[in-house]
């Protein structure tokens, strides 16, 4: 029997885009619920209980609502905001970072997705901390450049609108009181000791992403091999050659792709890693697609763009 696979807010822009690499699957039933009864919590109560696999695509508070609507002890979910990602109950879904994550996320009930921006952050850090390349309490400082649909249906709309606001012509930095919400996980998935001066930037293209995680004191052929070593043999999570595969890095380089590609850059002195991918793929639906398929024994890549 097929299982049977269900995306609670499907009309958000990361379910839109779990939908789109689901929909044309044979190997899994897709659960779909009327359009008008979508908010009808009872009706969705009846879905989030008739599917093996969940997806949540919904606010915080929302997805702390709908985990609590599941009764059903068989019901699996993947929760892509950011409710669960520092919750010792949830496994963190980054299957890259180590052995111990794939097989957590194979035998998980409750996986957390992770965020673009961690996503970034992470897949460059977390491999440094744990061959003792950077230690925890590095002042580690980072800049994410990231397509505006990052932003969900709100700020597509600004950006799309014909008679937009000039200032949407060039690049936006925001999170200016260095809170961000990806912070924390980023903070608890790599074992630091104090989080990242981080400052994310929106640009004026759809999708694609740009992290860069800066590495004063540190040499850049090292941490090169340390990275390389990391993620040999996997198909989702590669490491350029050093120096890049060309003089420049284009944020949008990965687009439509749901893998990503670590860049190290630098010298003996000095180094960046820049992590290379779509916010709206390795940085979230793709992601979650790849953890559904991990929690099921199947190919990670079924159904992805590599």
């Amino acid at each position: 029997m097929k299982p049977k696979v269900y995306i609670d807010g499907k009309e958000d822009t990361t379910g839109l885009q779990i939908y789109d690499r689901l929909s044309g699957r044979d190997d899994i039933d897709l659960l779909l619920i009327d359009e008008d009864k979508r908010k009808d919590t009872e009706e969705r109560r009846k879905f989030l209980n008739a599917a093996d696999i969940v997806f949540l695509c919904l606010p915080d508070a929302a997805a702390k609502e709908a985990v609590s609507l599941i009764e059903n002890e068989n019901t699996r979910v993947i929760d892509a905001s950011t409710a669960h990602r520092t919750n010792p109950d949830w496994d963190y879904g980054f299957a890259e970072l180590s052995k111990a994550h794939r097989m957590a996320i194979a035998d998980s009930k409750r996986v957390a997705n992770p965020g673009c921006h961690a996503s970034g952050f992470i897949s460059s850090v977390y491999p440094l901390v744990a061959r003792d390349v950077v230690p925890a309490d590095f002042a580690f400082t980072c800049s994410s450049l990231t397509g505006y649909s990052g932003g969900g249906k709100k700020m597509i709309a600004e950006y799309e609108n014909a008679n937009r606001d000039p200032k949407h012509d060039s690049e936006r930095i925001y999170g200016l009181n260095l809170r961000h919400k990806h912070l924390p996980e980023m903070e608890y998935v790599c074992g630091l000791m104090q989080p990242p001066v981080f400052v994310p930037v929106v640009g004026d293209f759809y999708k694609g992403m740009a992290t860069t995680v800066m590495l004063p004191g540190l040499d850049a052929e090292r941490v090169h091999e340390a990275l390389l070593e990391h993620y040999k043999g996997q198909k989702l999570v590669t490491v350029a050659p050093l120096g890049g595969d060309e003089p420049v890095i284009y944020a949008n380089t990965l687009a439509g792709h749901d893998s990503l590609r670590l860049i190290v850059c630098g010298h003996e002195e000095q180094t960046i890693v820049t992590a290379l991918f779509d916010n709206l793929g390795k940085g979230a639906s793709g992601a979650a697609v790849q953890n559904m398929n991990i929690m099921l024994g199947l190919d990670e890549t079924t159904g992805l763009t590599l």
